[in-house]
């Protein structure tokens, strides 16, 4: 049955999806719907995965990555590595809507950002620097770091302190009562990693990935590993193939099965079909749920993620 509207978001979503609900029932467009969500939630100041207050990469600054996609005409956006702005999401739509290209990452993110009006960032989060702080007190001295930065290898240190299980994102996705389907995703990436890493979020196909015919899918977790296997476009592509939504989440965690069981860490998986049909999965059988809103919809619904065992 074909819904008039929907709106799936990663768990995390929670303080986003009901502005990003009213966009659409309004008659506004998915596009606008998954910006709006996605910026709500990188304002959070207690989501230290998400904007400018997430946990910082190993010399201390917060980088973040963010794209957006909407599937009518496989339009896109995205940036990287982008420092001292709160909402990535909405420098990644200029990029869509205003550059020839798709993707910006760091000093030019930073610069593009600055042309088109953005305003640096104020939000801090001394909680999340504490932690930063904290963790390299398990392996350096303070004097090593406050010199951090102009140390000449950050490799051996990364390698050390790096947790791959201590990541998230935020994952918006709408179908509008158009038909239009729309999907973003922003993060600030795993805690203490090597500066100027990107994971999945900011590259379509792999982290997200939106087209009016078939739905939309996103991503959650260890993001090298579905770059490696292209999931959120590969989502898509099962669909496009002639399975259902859940059919389709569950083969593409099947693909990522043997990495993740060489490599460890965990995967989430929201996804829509094109008449909004929503379903989530998880890698992790720990209860991982996400966040469900419809025409229908007085309030935001909890559902739990299928496991993949």
């Amino acid at each position: 049955m074909t819904t008039m509207w929907t709106v799936v978001a990663s768990g995390n979503g929670l303080p986003g999806i009901e502005q990003a609900s009213e966009i659409l029932r309004r008659g506004g467009t998915a596009l606008d719907a998954v910006e709006e969500g996605t910026r709500r939630v990188e304002s959070n100041v207690q989501d230290e995965s998400v904007g400018p207050c997430g946990l910082p990469n190993v010399i201390g600054q917060v980088e973040q990555d963010a794209s957006i996609m909407e599937g009518r005409a496989l339009a896109t956006g995205a940036v990287g590595a982008l420092v001292g702005y709160e909402h990535p999401i909405s420098v990644a739509r200029r990029v869509m809507e205003l550059t020839p290209h798709v993707l910006l990452v760091g000093a030019g993110a930073h610069r593009f950002a600055a042309e088109m009006g953005f305003v640096p960032n104020t939000l801090h989060n001394a909680e999340t620097q504490g932690k930063w702080h904290d963790r390299l007190r398990q392996f350096l001295s303070e004097d090593e770091i406050a010199h951090l930065a102009e140390r000449r290898e950050l490799l051996p240190l990364v390698k050390e302190i790096v947790q791959a299980r201590l990541h998230g994102t935020i994952n918006f996705l709408a179908r509008d009562a158009q038909g239009n389907i729309a999907s973003a995703v922003s993060t600030s990436g795993w805690p203490w990693k090597y500066p100027g890493r990107l994971g999945d979020s900011p590259i379509i196909g792999a982290g997200n990935y939106a087209d009016n015919r078939y739905g939309a899918a996103a991503c959650t977790g260890y993001g090298e590993l579905s770059i490696r296997c292209s999931t959120a476009r590969s989502v898509v592509l099962y669909i496009k193939m002639g399975l259902s939504v859940e059919q389709a989440c569950q083969e593409a965690m099947r693909d990522l099965q043997p990495l993740l069981a060489v490599h460890g860490g965990s995967m989430n998986i929201v996804a829509m079909d094109k008449d909004g049909q929503p379903y989530g999965i998880t890698s992790d059988p720990k209860g991982e749920r996400y966040l469900v809103m419809t025409y229908g919809s007085t309030a935001p619904e909890f559902r739990e993620a299928a496991w993949l065992s």
